[in-house]
């Protein structure tokens, strides 16, 4: 049994405690500043308000004011924040840990590192310099799927492959299948890169919306989106410096995302022919990460172009997202330049 502090009380962080409590861990779950009031409702009734699951009886719950007081007494830091709690877990948390506590984050995105585009495990060691083993969730795996009990599969990813066993050993059950690899960049740049081409593909909902004017969906369109999203994302991967053999985490997880949640709203409003800032007025209150790691991903490849190592002419859905979300254009998707001619020698 360990002991494991959950910081951040987001719906991902929070299912996890349910594997986690089923294998005989002792508990504590605890949120960030602005996670005041999903810990709030977990202490009065055991419901997750976003989740809106009921959370394992017997889990303990703190504030992040409490956070402090309980970090020496974990054998494990699981690392809940979304991609816009990064700098807050950096600056406030991580010079509490002792070195020889793990850290398994489920934060999905990368960060841009000089002309170098790193996931948020190796950041964390650049940045804070202690010697701490930083590890990351990736994978194909919805929140409340995973709360349901239905099999999923992930990997977890860090530099050492004993920690990443007894990591495992933590949260694997006959319904939530852990894969292991020792290939940080690869596995994250592949589940981060799925936020932005989930939100091109979801680009044709909106269109088939608009154009039967009704909610009816036309798949053709939306797979030849796909197809062209595995294209760019597998050149990205090796660009980044990734192993190809990850491009089955970032194909499950763009899989998974289109069907449900956030980035496939946003999409489909653009895909009506919404402007952004519309679009973003009409999901108050919701972060999108999708939006983030599209721009930070455009950003990188035009450092790369730049310096001679990619042509931006092959990423032409990746374009147009940021162009959508920067406001520069209405949809208007580039079938013409998803079309290529091989000729095997």
């Amino acid at each position: 049994m360990a002991n494991i502090l959950f910081i951040g009380a987001g719906m991902m962080a929070s299912a996890l405690t349910i594997p986690a409590a089923e294998n005989g861990n002792k508990i504590c779950l605890a949120g960030s500043p602005l996670d005041d009031e999903i810990i709030a409702e977990i202490e009065r009734t055991g419901y997750h308000k976003t989740l809106k699951r009921q959370l394992p009886q017997g889990i303990e719950t703190c504030r992040a004011d409490g956070i402090a007081g309980r970090i020496s007494d974990a054998d494990l830091i699981l690392c809940g924040v979304s991609s816009f709690g990064v700098e807050w877990f950096k600056n406030e948390i991580i010079p509490l840990i002792p070195e020889r506590t793990p850290v398994l984050a489920v934060t999905k995105g990368m960060m841009q590192d000089g002309d170098a585009f790193i996931s948020y495990p190796e950041y964390y060691e650049k940045s804070t310099g202690k010697r701490i083993s930083f590890n990351a969730i990736g994978g194909p795996c919805t929140s409340y799927e995973l709360a349901d009990h239905d099999y999923s599969a992930v990997t977890f990813c860090g530099r050492d492959i004993e920690t990443l066993r007894t990591l495992k050993s933590y949260f694997a059950t006959a319904y939530y299948r852990v894969s292991l690899s020792t290939d940080i960049r690869g596995v994250e740049c592949a589940v981060a890169l799925k936020n932005a081409y989930a939100l091109a593909v979801s680009l044709a909902i909106g269109m088939s919306y608009k154009r039967e004017g009704r909610e009816f969906e036309h798949y053709n369109s939306q797979a030849a989106l796909f197809g062209q999203a595995i294209r760019e994302m597998t050149g990205l991967l090796a660009l980044f410096g990734g192993d190809a053999s990850n491009l089955m985490l970032g194909a499950g997880d763009l899989y998974v995302t289109i069907f449900g949640g956030r980035t496939r709203k946003l999409g489909t409003l653009l895909g009506t022919g919404m402007p952004f800032n519309e679009a973003m007025d009409a999901l108050s209150g919701i972060t999108l990460e999708s939006v983030v790691i599209a721009g930070r991903t455009a950003e990188a490849l035009r450092r790369f172009a730049a310096a001679g190592k990619a042509r931006i002419e092959d990423y032409p859905l990746l374009c147009h997202v940021e162009e959508l979300i920067t406001g520069k254009s209405l949809v208007n998707v580039p079938w013409e330049k998803f079309e290529y001619e091989f000729i095997r020698k």
